[in-house]
């Protein structure tokens, strides 16, 4: 599974892009968007996404369903 970002609630502040351990978020349509084919949800690297963890909106950075 992939994280997402609920780009409603996205601020752009790019706290999150460069966070990212596999380098899945990118700058796209004046939003930030998580590659859902390399998001490892920073599995075995941390213990939580590591996007979620900074960014600054709760539950923007969410598990993709």
């Amino acid at each position: 599974m992939a994280y997402k970002i609920i780009a409603s609630q996205c601020t752009v502040c790019g706290a999150c892009e460069f966070e990212c351990p596999t380098a899945s978020i990118s700058f796209k349509n004046e939003t930030y968007v998580i590659n859902a084919k390399t998001c490892t949800e920073c599995a075995d690297q941390f213990e939580h996404p590591q996007c979620d963890t900074v960014c600054p909106v709760p539950q923007t950075c969410v598990p993709a369903a």
